[in-house]
């Protein structure tokens, strides 16, 4: 019997049940959720460095995003608070766009 003890989707229980499989499960209380999300945000995140196909990055870019908008969600964050302060600090300090790698800085 494979244990998980990880987040999982809100309709993976019921994939599981119609695949005919029992799943144990519980419900997170609002602090254990945040940690949950964060750990999964990494999971996806480690996903989405090792995905080389389109589809893959594209499967592995939506987890993430999902992730990330739950993790806002329970935070009271909203996406145009993020968007916000992206602009801005690209504005500041600029984006990625030309693909400069820092090696090092003198005294």
């Amino acid at each position: 019997m494979p244990t998980y003890n990880k987040l999982v989707r809100d309709h993976i229980p019921a994939i599981i049940q119609q695949a005919g499989k029992l799943p144990k499960t519980t419900v997170l209380d609002q602090d254990r959720y945040i940690e949950e999300l964060k750990l999964k945000l990494l999971e996806e995140a480690n996903e989405i460095s090792k995905a080389e196909e389109h589809n893959e990055v594209v499967e592995e870019a939506a987890d993430l995003l999902e992730v990330l908008h739950a993790l806002l969600d329970a935070k009271g964050i909203s996406l145009e608070d993020i968007e916000y302060t992206r602009r801005q600090k690209k504005e500041e300090r600029g984006g990625f766009e030309d693909r400069i790698f820092l090696i090092e800085v003198s005294n």
